[in-house]
């Protein structure tokens, strides 16, 4: 019998220039267009373009959301379970 659940999500975390960058988001649209921005990533963290450059593991992605204004930066953990916020544009 199937459970019920959706997907497996990855848990959000953020790097510390990422979480000073959230402070300086204030509006409620801003919050909410980031909040939608992050369930899409931590539902298929492989929903993101990679970041040309160095090919080292994590491959830092980018997701950028155009109709809620929304620019991310990440990388994913080899487990594929956590997905660490680099930068964060709303």
């Amino acid at each position: 019998m199937p459970s019920g659940h959706g997907p497996r999500r990855a848990r959000i975390a953020f790097s510390d220039s990422a979480a000073k960058q959230l402070e300086n988001i204030t509006t409620e649209g801003q919050i909410h267009a980031l909040d939608r921005a992050l369930v899409v990533i931590s539902v298929d963290p492989d929903v993101g373009d990679p970041i040309p450059g160095d090919t080292a593991s994590p491959q830092l992605r980018q997701y950028t959301d155009e109709v809620e204004a929304v620019r991310v930066l990440y990388f994913v953990t080899a487990l594929r379970t956590v997905v660490v916020v680099a930068y964060v544009e709303a």
